[in-house]
């Protein structure tokens, strides 16, 4: 019975432990599955995706690569939040970091009468002292403000092609900024005229080296105009401007409006410059050209504040005088109107006094008419001389009695009113000059009138009738850029340049090709160009980009040994990068065989980059990165 009672008791005890354990299990479980999903809950609202979450038991284990070591941090804060910070095992890892990037090397140099500033950052290796030696011989000693950073990187390839570019530039600008990146400047300056804006432009892009992205921005100032002129006539053909000042685009609209009003339906630009003599010039000109289209003809000139008004002979003088004294009125302060109503004319026994020069295509020039004395004859003659060449003056002028007083100055001012003209006449006569003839340049009539105003005086009358018509292009005159682009390409449409096979040397079927190319060359004046070499996709990449780049160069110094300027040219490989044909067929790869000219263009300016103070600000500052 004894036996019986322990062997029940041992069986409970036994069924209870087993039951424990089953209970345990079960809560153990429970336990795992409930802190995992909640830490998985509370890690996907963060937004920690990329962490897992693994329970064991009571332990949470958390695997995964954070981006950084703050992040791996925010995962366990937040975890810690779930489930007891004991029960956390950390298995996670960090991405390793890519270290500090290279700042952005980049340089502003300012240069005006006060001196040069130079502001930016640049690389150790750069020699500041060598810089600012060169900036001090071209400003002058103790005329250069240094404000540069440095910082202990490599420097980028091209930047000292670069800076030594820049500072060639700068020697030639007076009035100029210049920034330098690596392979690329920008140029902003003011020339003297538009003619040295040619010419520095031209001289700059000799200058840069090859691979440079240059960018100009060069500016001509607006002329001084001496006297400020404006002359507008009106006859049976309609109404013409002889010449046209405004000191801004918005006054020379106004007068433009002025003379289509008065019935101009021709097309005519002002010449826009300073040295306006009232702030109401085009207001003047209003009046003026409006009192002309009341009068129905005749001719309206401005020289600073003169205005003289010649109406057409034959005009009723009660309309003259209502029109001139309304004028008169109108006319803002400081100018002055001075009207000539022409009598008729009358015959003479003895024929019209008049001087006539005529200046023929071949430069001839014949004078002809009445001269006041001798002095005048030999004046004239001499003047015509100097103007036209000795060899090419005749004169058959003969000396008579009362002509006017000014006939002298009236006969000197038509000769050089001539000299502005390929071809054409000047008639002087005792109450007009007439001028008709052509010119090869756009503002003859502009300049002339404002020299025959300057001569004459407000109150003379002048007609003027010239033409414009373009230079002749002279035989050596260089083609442009794109033309040259254009040429050389077409030139490969008929025979393409070809090399031996597998080598970088030129087939000799294509020694005619490059003669041809060199011909092109020789007329493309100052082109900066790549010679860009292209294969097929025909054996290994790297092969390809060798032998690309060594047939490039072959290309470049067949053209050195035809004594082609070949400093602004660059020759670069790339290899089978850029095909314009399937590499599938025969003549898919016979197509990406070539060898392409192409123009090097500034690159486009990023204005999301950052400037110069940023990447100063960037640098690292520590003592071995920086000082």
């Amino acid at each position: 019975m004894r036996l019986s009672s322990l062997l029940i008791s041992g069986l409970t005890f036994t069924g209870a432990a087993a039951l424990s354990l089953v209970v345990a299990g079960f809560a153990v479980t429970g336990i795992e599955a409930g802190s995992e999903t909640a830490v998985r809950r509370e890690l996907d609202k963060g937004g920690y995706t990329w962490a897992e979450v693994t329970a064991d038991g009571l332990r949470v284990i958390l695997n995964g690569t954070a981006p950084d070591e703050a992040t791996r941090f925010g995962v366990i804060s937040l975890v810690g939040g779930v489930v007891d910070a004991a029960r956390i095992i950390d298995d996670m890892e960090v991405t390793p970091s890519k270290g500090i990037a290279p700042p952005r090397f980049s340089v502003e140099i300012l240069r005006n009468d006060s001196g040069v500033s130079i502001i930016g950052l640049i690389p150790r290796a750069t020699n500041r002292d060598d810089v600012i030696e060169r900036l001090n011989t071209i400003a002058g000693a103790d005329q250069v403000a240094d404000l540069l950073e440095t910082a202990n990187y490599t420097a980028p390839t091209g930047w000292m092609d670069a800076v030594e570019f820049a500072l060639d530039a700068l020697s030639l600008l007076p009035r100029s900024k210049i920034s330098v990146e690596a392979q690329e400047v920008s140029v902003t300056a003011i020339s003297d005229s538009a003619e040295a804006k040619e010419q520095i432009e031209k001289r700059l892009n000799r200058m840069a080296p090859a691979g440079l992205r240059l960018s100009l921005d060069i500016a001509a100032p607006r002329p001084v105009i001496t006297p400020f002129t404006l002359r507008y006539s009106i006859d049976e053909n309609g109404g013409q401007f002889d010449a046209c000042s405004a000191e801004s685009e918005l006054s020379r609209d106004r007068i433009l409006r002025a003379a289509k009003k008065a019935g101009y339906d021709g097309s005519f630009d002002c010449v826009i410059g300073m040295g306006v003599p009232s702030p109401n010039w085009a207001r003047a000109a209003e009046l003026g050209i409006g009192a002309l289209a009341e009068l129905g003809g005749g001719s309206v000139t401005i020289a600073n504040a003169d205005m003289t008004l010649v109406a057409a002979e034959g005009t009723a003088p009660a309309l003259f005088d209502t029109v001139v004294g309304e004028l008169e009125s109108a006319l803002p302060q400081v100018f002055a109107v001075h009207a000539v109503l022409p009598e008729p004319e009358t015959d003479t026994a003895q024929g019209p006094s008049e001087f006539v020069a005529t200046l023929s295509p071949e430069g001839q020039v014949q004078l002809r008419g009445r001269i006041s004395d001798e002095a005048l004859r030999e004046i004239s003659t001499s003047y015509a001389k100097a103007r036209f060449g000795s060899g090419n003056v005749y004169s058959a002028t003969r000396v008579v009695d009362d002509l006017p007083v000014d006939w002298p100055v009236r006969v000197l001012a038509g000769l050089e009113a001539l000299s502005f003209l390929e071809r054409g006449a000047v008639s002087v006569m005792p109450d007009s000059l007439q001028l008709t003839g052509m010119s090869h340049r756009e503002d003859a009539p502009t300049e002339i009138a404002k020299l025959l105003s300057e001569k004459l005086g407000e109150a003379e009358s002048y007609d003027l009738n010239v033409t414009y018509e373009e230079p002749p292009e002279p035989a050596d005159k260089p083609m442009s850029p794109e033309l040259c682009e254009a040429e050389l390409a077409a030139v490969q449409t008929v025979s393409k340049i070809t090399f031996e096979p597998g080598s970088a040397t030129v087939a000799a079927g294509s020694r005619d090709t490059l003669d041809q190319i060199a011909d092109i060359l020789a007329r493309c004046d100052g082109v900066r160009l790549e010679i860009q070499g292209h294969t097929d996709s025909q054996g290994r990449e790297e092969m390809n980009q060798n032998l690309s780049q060594a047939r490039a160069q072959s290309v470049l110094n067949e053209l050195r040994d035809r004594r082609i300027v070949t400093s602004s040219f660059s020759a670069k490989g790339y290899g089978e990068s850029t095909p314009i044909a399937t590499n599938d067929t025969e003549e898919g790869r016979e197509a990406n065989r070539r060898i392409e000219f192409r123009l090097i263009r500034p690159a486009a300016t990023d204005p999301t980059s950052e400037t110069t103070l940023d990447a100063a600000a960037s640098a690292p500052e520590s003592a071995d990165d920086s000082e």
